[in-house]
């Protein structure tokens, strides 16, 4: 089980592995000079499941082109963009007990239950380390109930950095806008920001200090911790070095973040502080959690007024609460595209080199056993990957090998990802990555 020392412990490893950086903060923006064509990679997890009926084109049974299919209602809104499309069902993660959710394992590739720790990297960090490096190389948001993001701004259930260092993924976008923006803005923002990094400075002085007299193995561990304030601290000085960059990128501050009528309401500034950290290159790898790998989520500003663990409960296709759910996603999906769209990079734009991973923490629906996981794809990442198909596979070969092709075209060569051949003797039939979905 996950206790609160192993989890501050995981918080500054991981935050010291995502913010320690001592290169240049102008080398660090991954698309201010226009030089270069950095890759990036998005990933955006639906809790209860990805029911594959919601998203398979009617009557297609094998793998072929989408572009005379007509694709389920609960993705229409991706219609326009099926040339970039690919949809992938026949993967598998029986071996991360997904159950309610597989939480870490969704996307660490191993056993992930409730209370599991993680046991190894998330592909999502793995992926920020191989990716050229950028002010915040992996940043995580979550979308929940308003009452869940306000009392739990912060939550670790998707994302590590290695075994026993959860990464906490951002929910109140009060919180997150002073993270990134803080040190451009004015007004109530503005001293918002100063007093909280004049209490982190505080507290990483005091731990520092308080530290010095305990034992050499705890001085060891708690070092950690402090290392986490001053990794925190270093990223807002170095956001602080380029803010006339920034403030071409930040998100204009209006209700919807001061007093949200619903929760999708702060969903949204969520979606746009994630989509500015890539325009502005602050990051380049974005992980979204709708439901926070949780079993629970809210839709109210939808219209949908259940909520929690009774969505899972119910069937999602023809389904009109899980279609407005999945409409409301694809209508995202299509934002962050229009978005990447719109910024020239290289001899194109920021999505020519781009990929988006859709799925569900939890495979295909709530009490799996995870037999089938669908996967959609959008964007090639520099021609990486084939787009306008559907695939179909066998149910032989796990999600961690769909990671080992991430890996591959991001420009790792490794065969198996989070697998050990003991494991693959068990779970996998083949050996390297996913070819089916790489040119």
């Amino acid at each position: 089980m996950l206790n609160r020392r192993k989890m501050l412990q995981g918080v500054a490893a991981g935050a010291g592995a995502a913010f320690g950086l001592s290169l240049n903060p102008q080398r660090l923006l991954a698309s201010s000079t226009g030089q270069s064509t950095p890759k990036r990679i998005i990933f955006f997890m639906q809790n209860q499941g990805f029911d594959p009926q919601t998203c398979i084109p009617e009557g297609m049974k094998q793998s072929g082109s989408l572009a005379k299919a007509k694709l389920p209602e609960p993705i229409s809104a991706l219609e326009p963009y099926k040339e970039r499309l690919h949809i992938i069902n026949g993967l598998h993660g029986m071996h991360t007990s997904p159950s309610h959710s597989a939480f870490f394992g969704a996307l660490g590739g191993y056993r992930g239950s409730d209370g599991v720790p993680p046991s190894a990297p998330t592909i999502d960090y793995e992926l920020s380390k191989i990716l050229p490096q950028t002010l915040l190389p992996h940043l995580c948001i979550g979308m929940d109930s308003l009452g869940n993001m306000k009392s739990k701004p912060t939550i670790a259930t998707l994302s590590a950095s290695g075994a026993g260092q959860p990464i906490f993924m951002h929910s109140n976008p009060n919180h997150l806008y002073q993270m990134l923006y803080g040190g451009i803005s004015s007004g109530d923002i503005r001293l918002q920001f100063e007093a909280r990094s004049n209490l982190l400075d505080q507290v990483e002085q005091l731990a520092a200090a308080e530290g010095k007299s305990l034992s050499k193995l705890d001085h060891q561990r708690y070092g950690q911790y402090v290392q986490g304030f001053k990794d925190v601290n270093g990223l807002r000085d170095r956001l602080n070095t380029v803010a006339d960059h920034l403030r071409k990128f930040a998100p204009k501050v209006d209700e919807r973040y001061t007093h949200p009528e619903f929760e999708t309401d702060w969903h949204d500034v969520n979606l746009e502080l994630g989509i500015s950290a890539l325009t502005s290159g602050i990051t380049n790898t974005l992980t979204i959690a709708s439901g926070r790998g949780e079993i629970f989520g809210s839709w109210k500003g939808l219209g949908v007024e259940k909520q929690g663990h009774d969505l899972g409960h119910m069937g999602q296709p023809d389904n009109p609460i899980w279609i407005k759910i999945r409409q409301y996603n694809s209508r995202m999906l299509v934002r962050i595209m229009e978005s990447l769209e719109s910024v020239p990079e290289g001899s194109g734009t920021m999505m020519d080199h781009t990929l988006i991973v859709y799925t569900s923490n939890n495979a295909d629906k709530q009490h799996t056993n995870g037999a089938n996981w669908p996967v959609m794809l959008l964007g090639n990442l520099d021609g990486a990957f084939k787009t306008g198909c559907f695939t179909q596979l066998d149910g032989k070969r796990p999600i961690n090998s769909l990671y080992t092709a991430l890996l591959r075209a991001a420009g790792k060569n490794v065969d198996r990802f989070n697998m050990n051949e003991k494991m693959a003797r068990k779970f996998d039939s083949g050996t390297g990555p996913l070819k089916e979905v790489l040119t």
